[in-house]
């Protein structure tokens, strides 16, 4: 198993977690050095917060403790397509590598929709996209399928 498989497992088992809170199945871990830094899912129904985003909560919280907003060196491994405002945080925090899983054809900001980190930004981020697509896709198909039956 490559590392982009394991890391993108450890946010598959956030993303569960989600789930498990009533939250859209999306999680996400940070890696700097093979280490993981923060691993969280989302979280805005619980918070209230349209930002609590998995992303956005583990850059909070990998910087709060890195006590840097920039995260050089560091690989976010999401189960989504980050949407705009994730990629904006990830450019703005400095992070070199993005892994998702799924595409996200209604607000991916990387491929599907935008493309937003082709546009001339002051930093670039590399991509692996379709790490453990299937998997990431299924969950959260599972999970709209489930609300859709409960009504």
């Amino acid at each position: 198993m490559s590392d982009h498989e394991r890391f993108m497992r450890l946010a598959l088992e956030q993303a569960r977690r989600g789930e498990a809170a009533g939250e859209v199945p999306v999680g996400a871990v940070l890696v700097v050095d093979g280490v993981v830094q923060a691993a969280d899912f989302n979280q805005p129904m619980a918070s209230k917060d349209p930002t609590a985003h998995a992303e956005i909560r583990v850059l909070r919280f990998a910087a709060a403790v890195a006590g840097n907003y920039r995260l050089p060196g560091s690989t976010l491994y999401v189960t989504l397509e980050p949407c705009l405002m994730c990629v904006g945080a990830l450019v703005h925090a400095r992070v070199p590598t993005l892994v998702y899983g799924a595409p996200e054809p209604k607000f991916g900001a990387v491929r599907s929709l935008v493309r937003a980190l082709e546009l001339p930004l002051n930093h670039r981020v590399e991509v692996v996209s379709g790490v453990l697509a299937d998997e990431s896709r299924e969950l959260l198909q599972a999970f709209f399928r489930a609300r859709r039956d409960r009504g």
